[in-house]
């Protein structure tokens, strides 16, 4: 995996197959996530999903990144506004099932300010480094990614860790380190 660039960089300026997937692989499954918080959308929410990730694909290459949480703002936009348009086209039609369009809380979702949107930043951070961590795993020993858990995500001293893992501590600052690096290469731009 050419990890020498972060994903949305790879993807504006020499985007390939893989980096591609990349950006499928940690996006779909949050979009429709938080689709199905909506009972209305249950089949629909597939082909929303879709929409959302073809215009990341078409827009992508002109996006600019210009604050911190830029991109996490853009594809909550985008998604708010593939939904409306999807609200707009069943207007007319009966609502199976949950709420009507103009009740269903992802209506949010296009206002930045409201509660909805902050929840959507929350869990956007917190999802997308779950699946990156998936996503390196691999690249890694498993007593490396246990070091980094143990000091990084669970806060146990790095002296606890070597002995509860039978390493130098040494060893387990390597690995919090090389781990933290691969992950903030991954989540740049991604993650602020």
């Amino acid at each position: 995996m050419e990890t020498s660039a972060s994903l949305l960089e790879r993807l504006r300026t020499s985007p390939d197959e893989a980096a591609w997937r990349r950006l499928d692989d940690l996006y779909q499954p949050l979009i429709r996530r938080w689709l199905l918080r909506d009972p209305s959308l249950r089949e629909e929410a597939d082909d929303i999903v879709q929409e959302v990730m073809s215009v990341l694909v078409r827009e992508l290459p002109g996006f600019q990144r210009r604050r911190n949480g830029s991109f996490r703002r853009w594809l909550r936009t985008i998604t708010a506004h593939r939904l409306a348009a999807f609200y707009r086209s069943r207007k007319n039609r009966p609502v199976a099932l949950g709420c009507p369009a103009e009740e269903s809380p992802l209506t949010q979702l296009s206002d930045p300010n409201s509660e909805m949107s902050r929840q959507w930043d929350r869990e956007h951070d917190r999802y997308v480094l779950s699946r990156l961590m998936e996503l390196i795993a691999p690249m890694f020993e498993p007593t490396t990614l246990a070091a980094f858990r143990r000091t990084a995500l669970e806060g146990i001293a790095p002296a606890r860790a070597a002995k509860e893992l039978g390493l130098s501590l040494n060893a387990v600052l390597i690995a919090k380190s090389r781990v933290l690096s691969m992950l903030r290469q991954e989540a740049k731009g991604l993650i602020d």
